[in-house]
């Protein structure tokens, strides 16, 4: 049981509800506090001043005031305007992250709504109702708008949710969950849809499959680096503490501990061979940079996940509006992974081009191929590599200073941070793939060298691999192997036992 208070919600735990289904509860001291902020917003909806979005309209209409008896109208209204997403829905684990988190801010006690909107998102994810968001439409200024809102308009009868399977009206998937819509009141509708819970699951998401690709990567190179018979002198610690990056330091360390016990390097340790490529030399540094950007985007997602960032926000007997729900800090770490990834892919598509190219390949077989000539062996392998890294370069692009001025010049300076995190998605999901490439490639680069073997730890992980990618003998489709050794990694299938 995951339980919310506001404060101490983890990326783990994210994972842990929105793909493997552990169950939420609220806890009682955010209840209590709850229940005190709750009491400030009532007693300032029943006055005369005006509050932003508890009796003001919204955005550019914010000096617009609305009547006492419509102020429950006015956030059912809020909800159902903001409902303007298109394109393919996102995810469930997204989805259900997204929910999530939403529950957690709100359980913060800044948002000064009810317990009871916080208890039924965790209706939602106890009883398996997802709501049906469409991924496009959020420009990630009053945080992920649009997502959010086609979240809200389940708790409320309507929209559209996913249950056991089914797509259904959002009042039929609560009936048959049990649940009793929401009527939401005095800026319950305002506080469910701002706030930057849309990116922010996507980015916990991707930021736990990038840290299995890091580790990943690490191994693959290892297999790489024998296969071709380099050196691991350049992993050295006396070298890493010369320039002690964490991140280096962890990947150098992995790489001389992965490479250890090798019969092929102890096979030519005493070559002429000074230096290797930068693609295997300078693989701690590479990856290592990727490992730090990692560990700066944790950073970030963590505070944002135990933050208040809907508008306005309520101390004490106070409500203030202000800008928490701006998306910028997660934008940039986004648009900082998509780009950190993407040099992962392309070091592991230089290596996996120096394993086939024959002009390359350390008297490797051309393509890696029995019969060359006869066979192509892993020429296309490569190929589709350098598409996907192609495709990676473009997706790259920073989303976050594309900023477009919304809601009639109120909103002069957007984040893009959905559309940062979308792309983020592809860049995973591709470099994900290219290093399932170099690793069937090297797999099949060290047989070739049979019958020396490689390190136990790499004899142990191509014995993994192996299940997802038999052993090549003759020119085949790979298509199934890279799918099948992609989903080995996602799964942390390669990523090796800690020493």
């Amino acid at each position: 049981m995951v339980t919310l208070d506001g404060e101490r919600l983890t990326i783990e735990e994210v994972e842990r509800v929105a793909v493997a289904g552990e169950q939420v509860e609220l806890a009682a001291e955010a209840r209590s506090r709850m229940l005190a902020s709750r009491a400030t917003v009532e007693r300032l909806a029943a006055g005369d001043a005006a509050v932003y979005g508890v009796n003001t309209g919204v955005g550019l209409l914010a000096d617009v005031r609305i009547s006492r008896d419509e102020l429950n109208q006015l956030q059912r209204n809020i909800v159902r305007s903001h409902a303007a997403g298109v394109g393919p829905p996102l995810d469930r684990a997204v989805v259900r992250a997204m929910m999530l988190i939403r529950a957690n801010v709100l359980a913060k006690s800044c948002s000064g709504i009810r317990p009871a909107v916080a208890e039924r998102l965790c209706d939602l994810l106890n009883r398996g109702v997802t709501p049906v968001a469409p991924s496009r439409g959020s420009a990630g200024a009053s945080g992920d708008l649009a997502p959010l809102a086609h979240m809200a308009l389940v708790l409320i009868g309507e929209g559209e949710a996913e249950l056991d399977g089914q797509r259904l009206p959002g009042a039929e998937a609560l009936r048959r969950a049990g649940i009793e819509p929401l009527a939401l009141e005095a800026k319950e509708g305002i506080s469910l849809v701002n706030g930057t819970q849309a990116m922010l699951a996507i980015g916990c998401l991707a930021l736990i499959d990038a840290d299995v690709l890091a580790e990943t990567a690490d191994l693959v190179c290892a297999m790489t680096i024998d296969a071709l018979r380099g050196t691991p002198r350049a992993f050295d610690p006396r070298l890493q503490a010369a320039r002690p990056h964490p991140g280096q330091i962890s990947s150098a360390a992995n790489l001389a501990r992965f490479l250890e016990g090798s019969e092929i390097r102890k096979s030519h340790i005493a070559c002429r061979r000074v230096q290797d490529a930068y693609s295997l030399r300078c693989a701690p540094q590479a990856h290592g940079a990727v490992r730090d950007a990692l560990t700066e985007a944790r950073r970030v997602f963590s505070i944002e996940l135990n933050s208040a960032t809907d508008n306005p926000l309520v101390f004490g007997e106070e409500i203030i509006s202000g800008g928490n729900f701006h998306g910028e800090p997660l934008a940039l770490q986004l648009d900082y992974l998509a780009i950190a990834l993407t040099i992962l892919s392309g070091i592991s598509e230089r290596r996996i081009d120096r394993l086939v190219n024959p002009s390359l390949n350390e008297g490797l077989p051309p393509f890696l191929a029995g019969h060359a000539g006869l066979e192509s062996g892993f020429m296309m392998a490569q190929v589709t590599a350098a598409a996907l890294v192609a495709e990676n370069r473009v997706l790259a692009h920073p989303a976050s200073p594309g900023s477009i001025t919304t809601s009639g010049g109120k909103e002069d300076f957007v984040s893009m941070g959905m559309t940062a995190a979308l792309k983020l998605r592809d860049v995973v999901f591709n470099t994900r793939c290219v290093l399932a490439i170099e690793a069937i490639t090297a797999a099949r680069a060290l047989d070739c060298l049979a019958p020396m073997r490689s390190s136990p730890v790499i004899e142990k992980a191509r014995t993994r691999l192996r299940a997802a990618a038999p052993e090549w003998k003759r020119d085949q489709p790979l298509a199934g192997q890279i799918e099948g050794v992609a989903a080995l990694i996602a799964a942390r299938g390669l990523v090796p036992d800690p020493g």
